[in-house]
């Protein structure tokens, strides 16, 4: 393949072949849940349980396994904050080549961690993808190593393909398979796996609403780079999608639609809730757009890519709380009361009458419309949902005592 060549069939047969025993061959996963609530057959590719935790190291060992022996004796670098790091990282112990990866200074700790673990060197340089990418490729120029692109390499879109083929043998009746898409090599191989084998199959490509340069791109016909704020799915966070991918997604890719951030979290939380799957943010954009009605699944066999579950844990528990408040399991009750003995007694009886678990409780007596001989409390509650949280509201208006509702 050169450079700048769209991958056949065969080429994303012989990734299969060149990555066989390094990578996890992922589970399709049927939800019954899913397939009731959105009215189809759905299915989710696993990539959260890949080597590495995400897709990335497919494309990283296929790409690195092309390399002359010249070139492994140089080593590699690559530009990353996060999966493509640790799949380059991972793919280059595994080959036994030296690898340097360089990161924005920034990035999340767990993440530098993560790429050490694999040996690979650690540059932390610049304050953002960009910023490090002009430092990576002025390292290539110093040491000769080959720079490992992330997304825009026929290589590496062959081997994320491997996931399209894997999908069509384990359910040769697919109709429509979902993706997450950032630069675009995820979508393009698996779209390129899928229809070169069954051009009936409809291919859906899911962005962040904040970060859809893709999108854009097919639209214009030509690169275009289109950020209106940043987004928690940064895996899928790219400014310029690839000449390469750019082709094969106006091509190949039936439809690229947006999500915003909140239905992101609702996703993530729904599928660890239901499924009991930890994606990170951009692996549940399939999810996030079917509940959104984004997409026409209904009636169809879908399959939805879980592309990674390297979830920042901090962000994942955020995401949880705010997803509880948005689905009424989790509501803020404010409540002005006298300072009298026996109050939040009653209070704390009439939410756990109704079932409702008192998560936390803090006591505000300084806040200025804290009128004199009166006490604010708050109740954080662990309800089932909204007509739950209904029923509360009505036992508090029964007792007489004015509150407010968050959450």
């Amino acid at each position: 393949m050169g450079s700048f060549e769209i991958p056949t069939l065969q080429d994303i047969w012989r990734a299969t072949e060149s990555i066989k025993g390094h990578v996890n061959r992922t589970p399709l996963d049927y939800s019954k849940t899913f397939s009731d609530m959105l009215n189809s057959q759905v299915y989710f590719k696993l990539e959260n349980l890949q080597k590495t935790g995400s897709f990335k190291v497919r494309g990283a060992l296929h790409k690195l396994s092309s390399l002359s022996e010249g070139e492994r004796k140089i080593g590699v670098i690559a530009v990353s904050a996060g999966n493509h790091a640790q799949g380059v990282a991972y793919a280059a112990k595994m080959l036994g080549i030296s690898a340097k990866i360089v990161m924005p200074e920034f990035t999340v700790p767990a993440k530098v961690n993560a790429v050490m673990g694999y040996d690979a060197q650690v540059v932390l340089k610049g304050k953002d993808y960009n910023e490090a990418r002009e430092h990576a490729l002025s390292l290539v120029k110093e040491e000769g190593r080959v720079f490992i692109e992330g997304f825009n390499d026929p290589w590496i879109i062959s081997g994320q393909g491997t996931i399209g083929l894997e999908i069509l043998e384990d359910l040769k009746d697919t109709e429509a398979i979902v993706v997450p898409v950032g630069g675009g090599g995820l979508i393009s191989g698996i779209a390129l796996a899928a229809k070169y084998q069954n051009p009936s199959v409809k291919v859906y490509g899911v962005q962040s609403e904040l970060i859809d340069s893709m999108k854009k791109s097919v639209e214009s016909g030509n690169i275009t780079s289109h950020v209106t704020g940043e987004t928690i799915a940064d895996g899928i966070a790219i400014k310029y999608p690839g000449d390469v991918t750019l082709e094969i997604c106006r091509k190949y890719v039936d439809q690229i639609v947006t999500v915003s951030d909140e239905s992101l979290a609702l996703g993530l939380f729904k599928l660890l809730e239901r499924n009991k799957i930890l994606a990170e943010p951009s692996g549940a954009a399939p999810l996030a757009a079917a509940l959104e009605k984004k997409i026409d699944i209904s009636g169809k066999k879908t399959v939805m890519v879980v592309s990674g579950g390297n979830a920042n844990l901090l962000l994942l528990s955020k995401i949880i709380y705010k997803s509880m408040e948005m689905e009424k399991q989790l509501v803020r009750i404010e409540l002005k009361i006298p300072d009298r003995p026996g109050t939040l007694q009653r209070i704390a009886s009439s939410i756990s009458e109704v079932g409702g678990n008192i998560y936390h409780a803090e006591v505000d007596n300084l806040s200025e419309d804290t009128p004199v001989g009166y006490q604010t409390i708050t109740f954080s509650v662990n309800l089932r949902g909204p007509d739950h949280a209904k029923t509360l509201m009505k036992k508090l208006e029964n007792l007489g005592y004015k509150f407010k509702v968050s959450g």
